[in-house]
Formats: C-alpha cells, sequence, structure tokens
C-alpha cells in the first residue's frame, strides 16, 4: 500500500503584476497569501526581484563573514544577535544587522568586522535587504487588505523594524547530531528566509507532520512570527520549524525579521464573535527583553501568551 503523500508548503508567484494593488490578480493574491498563512503559518514566496547575480554575491558574503576570526565576530555590540557555537546546538552559528535597513547601521557592522573597510559586503547586505523589505511590505499589505484593515497598513509600516540575521550550519561529522537548530517560532512580527542550495529547513503543519521545501534562487519562505499571531488574534499562528542537516556540506541563509515599535494592539475590525479578543496589547521590544531573560529554548506560542494574553 501506498504511503500516503506529505503536504506542501504552498508556493505562491509574486512576481511584478501579482504585487501592484489594483492589478487584476491582486485579490486573488491576497486572498491565496491569507489562506497559506491560516493554514500553514508561512509560504513560498517566487519572488524575481533578486537577481542571481545578487543571490550569488549575498552567500558569497556570508562565507567571507563567518570565515572570520571567532574573536572577531564576537565583537559584535548587540548580545542577543551573535550566537556562536553551543553544545546544545554546535552547528550553528549566527551574526545579526539590527535597522539593517539603515546604510549606516550596515556599514557600523561592517567596519566592527572589517576595520579597514569592505564595500562590497556592505553594498551586498544593505542591496539585498532593501529589496527583501519592498517583499515584506507587499505581503503585509496583502494581509491588511484582505483582512479589511488596510487604513492600519500606513502607520504599521512606519513603526516596523528590520533585523537581518546571517546563519551558518557548518557539516556535519559522522558521529555528530544532524539537528542544525531546535524546533521553535520567530518571536518576530514577520520573517523571511533565503538560503543556498543545502536543504535542511523543516517546517511542522497544524497535524505535526514535518515538511521540507526546495528551495531556488528565486524562492523566499514568508513566516508569520508570534506577534503576527497576537496582531490578527489567532487567525494567523506561527508555524514551528526546525533545521536538519545532512551530508558534508555548509548551509548558509539569510533572514529578514519585522518588529514592532511602541504598543501594537489587536485590530478592533478582528474581534467578533467567532474571533474573541485573546490579547492585551504587545510591546513587541519588551517581549523580545522577556524573551532573551528566559532560557532559550522551543517556546512556541506559549510564551507570548504568557506575556499579553487576556
Amino acid at each position: 500500500m501506498a504511503s500516503p503523500r506529505l503536504p506542501k508548503i504552498p508556493i505562491i508567484d509574486l512576481y511584478k503584476e501579482e504585487s501592484k494593488p489594483g492589478a487584476t490578480s491582486w485579490l486573488s493574491a491576497c486572498q491565496s497569501v491569507c489562506h497559506a498563512l491560516e493554514e500553514y503559518g508561512c509560504f513560498v514566496a517566487v519572488y524575481d526581484n533578486v537577481s542571481l547575480e545578487l543571490h550569488n554575491q549575498i552567500f558569497g558574503a556570508l562565507k567571507d563573514l563567518f570565515d572570520l576570526p571567532t574573536e572577531t565576530k564576537t565583537q559584535d555590540p548587540n548580545p542577543t544577535e551573535y550566537l556562536g557555537q553551543r553544545p546544545q546546538f554546535p552547528l550553528y552559528e549566527r551574526l545579526g544587522i539590527v535597522n539593517a535597513a539603515s546604510w549606516e547601521e550596515t556599514q557600523k557592522f561592517t567596519h566592527l568586522m572589517w576595520p579597514n573597510g569592505n564595500h562590497h559586503f556592505s553594498k551586498t547586505a544593505h542591496s539585498f535587504t532593501k529589496l527583501i523589505m519592498e517583499l515584506n511590505q507587499i505581503v503585509t499589505r496583502m494581509v491588511f487588505e484582505n483582512y479589511g484593515v488596510e487604513k492600519y497598513y500606513d502607520s504599521h509600516m512606519e513603526d516596523a523594524i528590520y533585523r537581518l540575521r546571517l546563519h551558518k550550519y557548518r557539516e556535519v561529522d559522522d558521529k555528530e547530531t544532524q539537528l542544525g537548530l531546535p524546533a521553535h517560532t520567530d518571536k518576530s512580527f514577520t520573517t523571511i528566509l533565503h538560503e543556498n542550495h543545502v536543504p535542511g529547513l523543516e517546517i511542522q503543519t497544524k497535524d505535526g507532520q514535518w515538511i521540507g521545501f526546495d528551495s531556488s534562487p528565486s524562492s523566499f519562505l514568508f513566516l508569520a512570527g508570534d506577534a503576527f499571531m497576537v496582531w490578527s488574534n489567532d487567525r494567523i499562528r506561527p508555524c514551528p520549524h526546525r533545521v536538519i542537516m545532512g551530508g558534508n556540506q555548509v548551509r548558509y541563509s539569510i533572514g529578514l525579521q519585522t518588529h514592532q515599535k511602541g504598543l501594537m494592539c489587536v485590530p478592533e475590525e478582528l474581534v467578533d464573535e467567532e474571533h474573541p479578543l485573546q490579547y492585551k496589547p504587545l510591546d513587541h521590544l519588551g517581549f523580545l527583553n522577556f524573551h532573551h531573560s528566559n532560557d532559550y529554548g522551543p517556546k512556541m506560542d506559549s510564551l507570548i501568551k504568557a506575556y499579553c494574553g487576556v
């Protein structure tokens, strides 16, 4: 008897025509995006604005960055951004650029890593960030419009802080664990992940199955974070995801996360008899501090419910 087929992460084309408000296909794309997020907490966006040249350049830049000495990488003044290899997940290493939308902040990070400067890294990282910010804005607008709360979109985006996360998973020895990163949900509002050719990322479906996806230079995994669940009043829930490594290749990925300044409230339009209010106003940056003050681990959505649930 044939084994049941695993579900697949939805794939949505967001080419230039589909990503223009008012286009014939815009409404259909909005509905597809929300359905995917409600069912899976994520989807794969096919987005051709990032060229193959930039795709190759950004992963070349990541290799140069992670090849730097450990004492250089640990100079990151933001203690929550550098994560070196730890006993519980020895394959994983991370760096990050806070306020990555700012050219000045990108240069500041670059000069910290390369005191003599590295214009190629700054230019590549910032160019990539700006393009993925556009993708994030398109998808966020789609969700707001589909839920009929587009009047809040501009103020929401004005309060967004962009953080670029840079990830490396080294190759696995035969006797080592294959777990690159344990199952978790992101504490962001949104996360967009882009990876090199080495697979490993898996997401968990509502029924507990773990599924991966085939990446490409034009594919980006859009993930709803814990804060998105708060804003949507539980209509959209973040999906647990993890990284399982195999083989002898190094895996690099890059993620753009958004966090919100100030207090974020559930729109009154998203509260009704079927969806009673689940959350008090969220101090997102305060929640991040609350998260970092707890032991790192797969808290899933219980942590944010403890922080601001009604």
